[in-house]
């Protein structure tokens, strides 16, 4: 009755089984060691890719910035699915997660037609890289979700503290 309570009203992002759950779960640490692990590897790739685009030096650092990034994009969103099933039962989509994950299917897109592109060698390097650009604008509009999702679930707390791994960008709370 909780679960449907939390699914139909939205009142809270977790039950209090949920967040047992959550609390117990090693996916929770695994999802808050590769969180800041994919957004150091994003931000210096970030700059290989502008550095590229702006002053066309650099591709091969930007391409395998750019492939080490979407290495880890997969990894921390299976791991997340996995995360989401132990937690709220469902692999995706779970209510209190919808649209982040909705965003983080755009963010998958977008990163995988980029490597599609490099690996066909469709399109110019330059074109390349402007994809894997969008790629990254998505992965901050998803992180951003991310952020104001802990938010909530920190306002909402008021018996437990969270933990460090929790306030990882990306990860989910």
């Amino acid at each position: 009755m909780n679960d449907k309570k939390n699914e139909i009203t939205g009142a809270a992002l977790y039950t209090p089984e949920q967040k047992l759950r959550r609390d117990q779960t090693v996916w929770t640490l695994v999802q808050g060691v590769l969180a800041p692990l994919q957004f150091l590897v994003f931000a210096i790739s970030a700059v290989f890719v502008v550095n590229f685009l702006l002053n066309g030096t650099g591709l091969f650092a930007a391409t395998v910035s750019v492939v080490i990034k979407t290495g880890i994009l997969y990894t921390i969103m299976v791991t997340g699915a996995i995360w989401e099933k132990v937690v709220f039962g469902r692999y995706l989509f779970a209510p209190a997660f919808f649209w982040e994950d909705v965003v983080s299917m755009g963010v998958i897109a977008l990163h995988s037609l980029y490597l599609i592109m490099l690996l066909a060698g469709w399109g110019t390097p330059q074109e390349q890289m402007w994809v894997a650009l969008a790629a990254y604008a998505a992965y901050v509009v998803n992180a951003v979700q991310f952020l104001k999702k802990f938010q909530q679930a920190r306002a909402s707390s008021t018996s437990t503290p969270f933990s460090a791994d929790e306030m990882s960008v990306g990860a989910r709370v």
